[in-house]
C-alpha cells in the first residue's frame, strides 16, 4: 500500500537484477567480439596478403565470367544462325538475375582493381628506388605488363558494352545479336582493337591465374607445373576463341 500511495515501484528482485546484468554483459561481450573481428578483418586487408586474397577471390569470379562469356560467344558458329540470338533472349528473360550478376561482376572489378593499385603502392613505398638489375624479376612479359594491361582491359570492357549492349558506337538491330557482332567487326578499326584487347586479356589471365593459385596457397613443387600449364592452356583458349570471331568476319567466313 505504501508504494501505491507514493507512486513508487517496488525494487527489482535479485533474480531480475541478475538477468538484466547478464543480458547487458552478453551484449557488451558481443559488441566487443564484433569490433574485435572487424579490426582483425581490417588489419588483414591492410596487409599485402589480404589484398592478394581479395584479388584471388575476385579473380575466380571474373575467371568464371570470362569462360561463360566465351562459351556464349562461340555459339555464333552454331549451324543454326538463331542459336546465339536465342541464347541472348534466354539471358534477358531472366532480367533480375542478369542484373544481380552484373552488379556482382561490377563489384568484383572494382575490388580487383582497388586491391591491385594498393598492392602496387605498397611495393613502391617499400622500394622507392627501382632495381638496377632485372635478372631476378619474372621473365614473363605478362608479369611485367600486369599493371598496365588492367586499365586497358577495363577500357575495352567499357567500349565493348557501348558497342554491343547500348549501341552507342554503332547502331544495333534489336534482338539480332549475330548481325550486330558481324556488322561491328566488319569495321577493321573495331576488329583490330578487339584483337589487341583480347591478347592483353589473355596475358593478364595467364599471370593472374598463376598468381591466384599462389595467393590461395595452392603452391607445391609437384602441382605447380600442372597449375602453370592449366593457366597457359586457359589463356590460349580464351585468346583463340575470342580472336577467331573478328578474324572470321574480316575474312568473310562469318556473314
Amino acid at each position: 500500500m505504501l508504494f501505491r500511495r507514493r507512486g513508487l515501484r517496488p525494487a527489482a528482485s535479485a533474480p531480475q537484477t541478475a538477468i538484466a546484468f547478464a543480458a547487458s554483459r552478453e551484449f557488451q561481450m558481443s559488441a566487443i567480439a564484433t569490433t574485435s573481428q572487424l579490426n582483425r578483418d581490417i588489419g588483414f586487408y591492410q596487409a599485402s596478403i589480404g589484398k592478394k586474397v581479395v584479388m584471388a577471390v575476385t579473380g575466380v569470379i571474373l575467371f568464371g565470367y570470362v569462360l561463360g562469356h566465351l562459351i556464349g560467344n562461340l555459339q555464333i558458329y552454331a549451324p543454326n544462325p538463331e542459336q546465339i540470338n536465342n541464347y541472348a533472349k534466354f539471358l534477358h528473360s531472366h532480367a533480375l538475375l542478369l542484373w544481380v550478376v552484373r552488379a556482382g561482376l561490377f563489384a568484383s572489378v572494382v575490388l580487383h582493381i582497388t586491391a591491385s593499385l594498393q598492392l602496387w603502392l605498397l611495393k613502391r613505398r617499400a622500394r622507392p628506388v627501382a632495381y638496377v638489375k632485372k635478372d631476378d624479376l619474372p621473365t614473363s612479359y605478362a608479369a611485367r605488363t600486369m599493371m598496365w594491361s588492367g586499365p586497358i582491359i577495363a577500357a575495352f570492357v567499357i567500349f565493348h558494352v557501348l558497342h554491343l549492349t547500348t549501341g552507342s558506337v554503332l547502331p544495333l538491330q534489336e534482338g539480332n545479336v549475330r548481325a550486330n557482332v558481324i556488322d561491328g567487326f566488319q569495321h577493321p578499326a573495331v576488329a583490330i582493337f578487339y584483337v589487341i584487347a583480347i591478347a592483353l586479356l589473355s596475358m593478364h589471365l595467364y599471370h593472374g591465374l598463376w598468381s591466384m593459385f599462389q595467393s590461395l596457397g595452392l603452391s607445391h613443387p609437384r602441382y605447380t607445373p600442372i597449375l602453370k600449364k592449366f593457366a597457359a592452356v586457359f589463356a590460349w583458349f580464351v585468346a583463340i576463341g575470342n580472336i577467331s570471331i573478328p578474324v572470321a568476319v574480316l575474312t568473310g567466313w562469318l556473314q
